[in-house]
């Protein structure tokens, strides 16, 4: 869809007006030969006559959405803590949540190709029900059917991938330019904050209760609230209308395919979901395995006896590492909104900057986490503390840049295949992979808890590495970021139309609307 920007990579926003517009292959300069002008931004009265909905109501909309969330990611990680009850190894374990993470993926482009051409509302409200069934089947699985727990997790996927490809587009609809980024940081508040809700709840429930199965039952009846509060609170709002003028006629949606195909040019789109990538392989790694290996710390320093098969095993370390993932969460997704918003002001590729930022930032501390291990628990977690609220930083600045450099019809695809790309590459392998490494270390040492504890030590470094890397991907995307967001624009209001695979023309503004004209009067 665009190619590199002739603006200096750190160019200030000033200096990027007559950079060339993506889409129009041959046509040097701008579009036309003249400067595109940023849409204008409605008040709040706007928005209401825009949406039909007040202040009120829409704030009241992304609060129920972002109470969803927060279920859905406190259900991902009820279930970190089992391996005794099950008696499974490492790499079993990592497969619980590899399941999960691949059903939800596949199903992701399904819900995203619905939410982009029928009511929103509706199919959240059918997969979160369903959702909420399952996760409460699953919880009176017995010990000797390990097999339908991975059934189950992976049949829970159908409710997650029905809602998170479809909540932000929602939110998009709704806000635009800064109240967006805020509603935006408020809904991604509930992933960092629903996963260390989560491993509290898991462990406290676990052990009141003295069965793992009955944290599995307090997140299905919140599900039924959640079903009740989208049925009677949210409203549709009309896709795309917040951006678009007021003369120019509505999106309409396109062929899947051609959708596709945008998407695939769209460099912003692709390399954003890299880097993404790289957070989901660091994050879905951590959520899994950090108690596990802060356990095995305490274990090799003698603070805590050893875990063994048959015990019924209580560990600080789910309370004390859910309650890090909490506040830096909170931390990090607010602190990364208000930097890039700031650096907005003066340079228009903050996002990705933050975003590049945020990852190269988290992977050191990561990797000293881990190494400091071994000499002191509290260095651990103060590294662990840095490490996380740096890695934060990127998630509603991601979603963000998603929604600026893809127009409204294609919003819930592009999240779809963005969650497709990040899961298959991040966290749908990342438990697993690390785990099959720890298990591998382990059969070349001789069996002791400094073993178990060095296994899954050096497989855990792995996730620094690939922080990096995502980091390179946000820097790449940081070239592309201003020309893809002014194709949007433009096609937003009806400016630029796209040409079809083989037509030989392209689509310029002429007294404010689009016209289609031979290639060769354009070079002429």
């Amino acid at each position: 869809m665009s190619g590199s920007d002739t603006a200096p990579f750190l160019s200030q926003a000033d200096d990027t007006d007559d950079g060339p517009v993506p889409g129009t292959p041959g046509l040097p300069g701008s579009l036309g030969n003249s400067k595109a002008e940023d849409p204008e931004v409605p008040d709040r009265e706007g928005l209401q006559r825009i949406t039909g909905l007040s202040a009120g109501r829409s704030a009241l909309i992304v609060a129920v959405l972002c109470y969803i969330n927060l279920l859905n990611y406190m259900d991902r990680f009820t279930v970190a803590d089992i391996e005794q009850f099950f008696d499974i190894g490492d790499s079993s374990s990592g497969l619980i949540q590899t399941v999960f993470i691949s059903s939800y993926m596949v199903l992701a482009p399904v819900f995203g190709y619905l939410g982009d051409r029928y009511n929103r509302k509706y199919l959240m409200c059918g997969g979160i029900a369903f959702w909420s069934l399952v996760t409460l089947g699953s919880s009176f699985i017995p010990r000797e059917r390990f097999w339908l727990l991975l059934l189950t997790r992976g049949l829970v996927g159908v409710g997650e991938a029905s809602y998170s490809t479809i909540a932000p587009t929602l939110i998009a609809d709704l806000f635009v330019a800064d109240q967006r980024s805020r509603m935006l940081s408020v809904f991604y508040f509930a992933i960092p904050v629903g996963s260390g809700l989560g491993y509290i709840a898991g462990s406290k429930v676990k052990d009141v209760a003295g069965d793992w199965h009955w944290a599995l039952r307090v997140t299905p009846g919140l599900g039924v609230v959640a079903v009740l509060l989208l049925f009677l609170v949210v409203r549709e709002p009309p896709r795309g209308a917040v951006e678009r003028h007021s003369d120019s006629p509505p999106l309409s949606p396109t062929s899947w395919w051609a959708d596709l195909r945008a998407l695939a040019r769209n460099p912003s789109f692709i390399l954003s979901s890299l880097g993404f990538t790289a957070v989901a392989f660091v994050t879905g790694s951590l959520a899994l395995w950090a108690p596990a290996f802060l356990l095995r710390s305490r274990v090799v320093l003698g603070e805590t006896p050893p875990c063994l098969p048959g015990d019924s095993c209580s560990s600080s370390d789910s309370l004390i590492f859910g309650l890090i993932t909490c506040l830096t969460g909170v931390l990090g997704v607010g602190l990364g909104v208000e930097i890039s918003r700031r650096l907005r002001r003066s340079n228009p590729r903050a996002d990705p900057l933050v975003c590049a930022a945020g990852l190269l930032g988290s992977a050191p501390f990561l990797f000293l986490s881990l190494a400091c291990a071994r000499g002191s628990i509290v260095a651990t977690y103060i590294f662990i503390f840095i490490g996380e609220t740096l890695l934060s930083m990127n998630w509603a600045i991601v979603a963000d840049i998603l929604l600026y450099v893809v127009i409204p019809t294609r919003r819930s695809t592009a999240e779809a295949f963005q969650i497709v790309l990040s899961h298959l590459l991040g966290d749908a392998g990342s438990p697993y992979l690390i785990g099959l490494i720890s298990d591998h270390l382990r059969r070349n040492w001789p069996p002791s808890f400094l073993s178990e504890f060095r296994a899954l030590q050096f497989s855990l470094m792995l996730c620094a590495f690939v922080g990096a890397l995502g980091g390179a991907a946000f820097l790449g995307t940081a070239i592309f970021i201003e020309g893809d967001r002014r194709w949007a624009q433009l096609h937003v209001q009806g400016l630029l139309r796209e040409a079809g695979p083989t037509d030989d023309r392209i689509v310029v503004p002429q007294r404010g609307r689009s016209t289609r004209v031979p290639v060769s009067s354009v070079l002429i």
